[in-house]
């Protein structure tokens, strides 16, 4: 094993840690990932302003890391979550092209021998290197830790098969005909068309040229999108009891009738990490059946369950598509299908 390079890999921060994407699918991340595989890409992040350093963070990862190589997944700069051995070469791959709106499509698979999402291996501050998303790993504090694993990076534990996100792309008349037989009315479904139009303007001007508030989050984007799916002014409440949207299947506006808790972040933060803030509020509410999170640009919508909520819908509303594969739940389909008043489990 001494013989073998060994790295260390970023899974995020404390608002966006997507470890568990990782250990679920035997993989490492890096982005940005929009502008195609490397080293096609290379010009053209340079070209779009992306740092030097990060491009050759990118070229790290993708041609430094070998078959064979040893990798911790950190997050900051005192948690190791997990250790791996890298499994093949540098792949780039759609399916991790918005993870909870990072897009990280540049993939190595990892084969993981140990992880602890739960209570992390946590080093001094200065054992794990700051910075860069991928690095080499030379301290021997971690190093002789990995050592002492007695870990088998020679096993023949097989990856997981990833699945595929090809031909998930959907166009809003697709949208209209599956809301339609889901009972929803013409109506509302022309008012939802038109709506979404302006919807994605706002939402590709704040992506082009600036980052709006929760508060605007809230004004332009969230709110004017459940109006159009039906929910009426007087069974919306905003900064209710502490929640950014309350939502009533009856009147008047109580606990008992409270139907839907609707969360908001800034663009740009991590949607899905408002779900803790989203349960908190709906519990003790027998009534709350749904949670949604959201940028304004993304929805993360769960369903209440035997036990708790379910993430059963993710979308985009300038990237409109029919599922998430690495979320194994639905996309724009059911998630504007869940999120209109008339939806009964």
């Amino acid at each position: 094993m001494k013989q073998r390079k060994f790295w260390q890999q970023a899974c995020g921060d404390t608002d966006r840690n997507y470890a568990s994407i990782c250990l679920k699918w035997g993989v490492i991340l890096n982005g940005p990932g929009d502008f195609g595989a490397w080293p096609e890409c290379e010009l053209l992040l340079l070209e779009e302003g992306v740092s030097s350093r990060k491009v050759t963070d990118l070229r790290r990862f993708a041609e430094d890391m070998t078959d064979g190589d040893v990798v911790v997944l950190r997050l900051g700069t005192k948690d190791v979550l997990a250790v791996g051995v890298i499994v093949g070469e540098y792949e780039w791959l759609e399916i991790f092209g918005d993870v909870d709106g990072w897009d990280i499509q540049h993939v190595r698979r990892v084969k993981w021998l140990w992880s602890d999402l739960a209570r992390p291996h946590q080093f001094k501050t200065y054992d794990l290197k700051q910075g860069d998303t991928t690095q080499k790993l030379t301290s021997k504090v971690v190093i002789d830790w990995i050592d002492n694993l007695a870990l088998d990076f020679d096993s023949g534990t097989e990856v997981p098969v990833l699945p595929s996100g090809e031909g998930n792309l959907v166009s809003f008349e697709v949208v209209s005909d599956f809301l339609f037989d889901s009972g929803i009315s013409s109506n509302a479904i022309e008012t939802l068309s038109n709506e979404m139009d302006e919807l994605v303007r706002i939402a590709r001007w704040y992506q082009k040229y600036d980052d709006p508030s929760e508060f605007e989050t809230v004004a332009y984007l969230a709110i004017p999108l459940l109006r159009a799916l039906g929910w009426t002014p007087q069974k919306m409440a905003i900064e209710w009891r502490k929640v950014d949207i309350a939502l009533f299947n009856s009147l008047p506006r109580r606990d008992e009738s409270l139907s839907v808790v609707v969360e908001a972040k800034k663009k740009g933060n991590a949607c899905l990490s408002a779900y803790s803030q989203a349960l908190s509020y709906a519990e003790g509410k027998k009534g709350c059946s749904r949670l949604i999170v959201t940028d304004g640009l993304r929805y993360g919508v769960y369903v209440k369950t035997t036990k708790s909520f379910e993430l059963k819908a993710y979308f985009n509303i300038t990237d409109l598509r029919a599922n998430y594969p690495i979320y194994e739940c639905g996309g724009v389909l059911e998630a504007l299908r869940i999120m209109a008043p008339e939806w009964t489990d």
